[in-house]
């Protein structure tokens, strides 16, 4: 009995070992693969809804791609969004492949030295995401992580390739312990072999359905604030507008900027920036009717779509109340912050039919509201889409001019009161008009500041004076004007050591002219960069 049971025992060994093992190493490698699909699964999804999310709030990411300085709005959206931990990195390509942007929690950054992906060129050429699942072998990587390769898409065209960097380690976790322990469990408990997998089945839908809510949440609302964003607000004005004729009244739309919102944070750090907007949505919302709408539509921008507006009258009653509930003063770690800001207003069906119209319509009013100086409500006017129609024009000649140094340098002599002599001359920059006329500086300056081009004007205007001014009498200088924003950008010094050095000038014959206003903000900064100057 005893060698019967023996016998019986090593066969019951070599067949039930091997069978084990065989087992063991196919539950190990279906959990591998299992998690690998998931995990591509699930980083393709992120990322796909994370391109859409930045397409939709980042209106010139086409010309980000094409190698263009963000704009004021998407630097604040970059940064903003960096704050959520959603994504680790991210790099915008243009759709041959070359980086652009980087964006990372430290920093967001133009490339200097633009780099080729092929992956991001492969993804732009077939028009597809391309996910890589990479194990974090850097010091500053997770140990799991995404690499999602996702075409950006506008109208049909594919404009730029967002390269995502996810953190995937969490999930990689959960995946693979979660589908390998129901396997060994099932293969130890064959009566519980049924529930444990469907348990981990229901586990996994009810974490991807609020994945995907989270996702469908973060499509059509701001990160920051939790409202609407711009996407969710153009599908509320358009069933606003289309149910206008059987409703009747009006609609009206405000569209809201705080004024100088970069000051605060300056001032107060991003932290600042971002309480003050909290707070300005929170005023918002409690302010406004359930029917109503309140949206952010990027950086320091909110829209409000208010629908039974009887007349123009009740819509500025509606304005002012909002300009004095933002011009309240708030408390940001027991330092008082104000704000004011300014409103630009549109009245459908009169000023646009469409949601587009009337955002552009609302979009120029408040224009010329921060044209008369901020603080103060504008309502659209019909004359407004000529000035717009203007200033896209010179917007227009002014980066084909700057781009060829087609800009024209006058000198205006200047003379010594006493002896009445000459002494130098003052280079005063002026932008030629299609007619031949020219541009005086402060109608395009202004502009050419918002398009980040004054570093490149400031440039050319100080070579150009210096080189002119050598072939002068050695007893003439040559003033030139500087700005407040070459200031701003650190650039100032370099600029000044380069002009005099390539056109051989005396620095003594090069005077640098500043605004007072320069000198009222950011003094220490301000004072260190003169005294290098001086020196």
């Amino acid at each position: 009995m005893w060698f019967l049971s023996n016998i019986s025992l090593r066969w019951a060994v070599a067949v039930i070992v091997p069978v084990l093992v065989v087992l063991l190493a196919g539950t190990w490698l279906t959990a591998k693969r299992l998690t690998d699909d998931l995990l591509k699964k699930d980083a393709t999804e992120d990322a796909r809804a994370w391109a859409e999310f930045l397409a939709a709030n980042v209106p010139d990411l086409e010309q980000i791609a094409a190698g263009e300085q963000p704009s004021t709005t998407s630097l604040s959206f970059f940064e903003a969004t960096n704050k959520t931990g959603q994504v680790l990195r991210y790099v915008i390509y243009n759709r041959e492949g070359y980086s652009q942007l980087v964006s990372d929690h430290s920093h967001v950054a133009t490339v200097d030295h633009s780099e080729l992906d092929p992956q991001a060129a492969e993804a732009a050429k077939i028009g597809q995401p391309i996910v890589d699942i990479r194990p974090g072998i850097f010091e500053n990587r997770p140990a799991y992580f995404a690499v999602a390769f996702v075409p950006v898409v506008i109208n049909g065209r594919t404009v730029a390739t967002v390269a995502d960097f996810v953190d995937e380690t969490a999930h990689r976790n959960y995946f693979y312990y979660d589908t390998l322990l129901a396997a060994v469990a099932l293969c130890g408990l064959t009566g519980l072999g049924f529930s444990v997998p469907a348990v981990a089945w229901y586990r996994r839908t009810r974490e991807k359905q609020q994945a995907d809510r989270r996702i469908h949440f973060l499509a059509h609302h701001d990160v920051l604030t939790g409202l609407p964003n711009r996407a969710r607000l153009i599908e509320r004005l358009q069933g606003a507008l289309a149910a206008l004729p059987s409703i009747g009244g009006h609609v009206a739309l405000y569209f809201m900027d705080i004024d100088h919102f970069k000051r605060v944070n300056d001032t107060y750090g991003h932290d600042g920036g971002d309480f003050l907007l909290n707070t300005i949505a929170q005023r918002l919302s409690a302010t406004t009717r359930i029917e109503d709408m309140v949206a952010r539509f990027g950086g320091d921008e909110f829209v409000i779509v208010q629908t039974g507006v009887l007349d123009k009258s009740e819509a500025e009653a509606f304005a002012r109340r909002i300009m004095s509930i933002l011009s309240a003063p708030l408390y940001f770690k027991e330092v008082e912050i104000c704000s004011t800001s300014t409103i630009g207003v549109a009245i459908a069906p009169r000023d646009g039919a469409t949601a587009d119209r009337l955002l552009t319509s609302a979009d120029l009013a408040l224009y010329a509201g921060k044209t008369a100086g901020r603080n103060c409500v504008r309502f659209f006017m019909s004359e407004m889409d000529e000035s717009m129609r203007k200033r896209v024009e010179l917007e227009k000649r002014l980066r084909d001019i700057v781009a060829h140094e087609g800009l024209v340098l006058q000198y205006q002599p200047v003379l010594e009161m006493n002896g009445r002599h000459l002494v130098g001359f003052e280079a005063l920059v002026r932008l030629p008009a299609p007619d031949g006329t020219l541009i005086p500086p402060e109608a395009f300056l202004p502009l050419a500041e918002d398009l980040r081009l004054i570093d490149k004007i400031g440039d050319w205007v100080l070579r150009e004076a210096c080189c002119t001014a050598m072939s002068w009498p050695e007893h003439l200088s040559v003033a030139v004007n500087l700005s407040p924003a070459q200031f701003a950008s650190g650039s100032i010094e370099e600029a000044v050591v380069n002009a005099l050095r390539e056109s051989g000038l005396s620095p003594n014959r090069l005077e640098l002219e500043i605004t007072e206003t320069l000198l009222l903000s950011n003094t220490d900064v301000t004072m260190a960069i003169l005294k290098k100057l001086r020196q």
